[in-house]
């Protein structure tokens, strides 16, 4: 008999932590959970086209749109974790201060250049960075990482100075140093949920994952990918 496999879609913030979960979801249940990581604007783009997954995992704010547009089934979202930015220079380089907001205030206005990412975490920088009035000076030095294409990747070629990206997305890029998180006055949380497939025909397996996603055996793999569970 062929084990059961559910399908899904997530976008790259997560794709590590899937990847642990879904070999102990996969280990618990027998069932195992094909999950393609992409951009997460590319990823809420193929949903809302019709292509069919079983499960689909992005950021909050995604998952309400796809189940307002009736493409995840009415009351299966699940909040599952939290996620926070981080700051991250090319390795050698030397650590600015991000201690206050201030400072990386100042840390922003002296990077030759920046890189932010296209989720929600650089889209609420940016609005930072207007907040602060510095939007219009800074962007001859802003470099757009392509969607797909992590920030670490940029800071560790020394294409970018200083690099704004979820922690878990930097931790296992080798070639940068990660300066440390955003101070509590402007950290930016991305809260990660999931929802099941409006055309799954497996429901009961995917509800079952979303189950396991959100449950407290789930919490060890979500710190050690700098996350927390939400």
């Amino acid at each position: 008999m062929t084990p059961l496999e559910i399908r899904g879609i997530s976008s790259m913030a997560t794709r590590q932590v899937l990847a642990e979960l879904g070999a102990g979801f996969a280990q618990q249940s027998g069932t195992q959970a094909a999950i393609e990581s992409v951009g997460g604007v590319d990823a809420a783009k193929r949903v809302a086209a019709g292509e069919a997954f079983d499960v689909v995992i992005l950021a909050s704010d995604a998952i309400d749109k796809l189940l307002a547009a009736g493409h995840l089934l009415p009351g299966s979202k699940v909040d599952w974790v939290h996620s926070g930015v981080a700051v991250a220079v090319p390795a050698g380089a030397p650590l600015p201060d991000i201690r206050t907001e201030e400072a990386v205030r100042q840390a922003v206005l002296a990077a030759p250049s920046i890189s932010l990412s296209t989720g929600p975490s650089g889209v609420a920088l940016a609005k930072l960075f207007e907040r602060w009035g510095i939007a219009e000076q800074i962007a001859p030095r802003m470099v757009q990482a392509p969607p797909g294409v992590p920030v670490g990747s940029l800071v560790a070629k020394g294409e970018v100075a200083l690099g704004f990206q979820q922690l878990s997305e930097l931790l296992h890029v080798p070639g940068i140093q990660i300066v440390g998180p955003l101070p509590p006055a402007i950290q930016i949380t991305t809260t990660f949920s999931a929802g099941v497939g409006a055309h799954s025909q497996q429901v009961d397996a995917a509800r079952a994952l979303l189950a396991y996603l959100a449950s407290p055996a789930a919490a060890e793999a979500k710190r050690k990918q700098g996350m927390e569970p939400a």
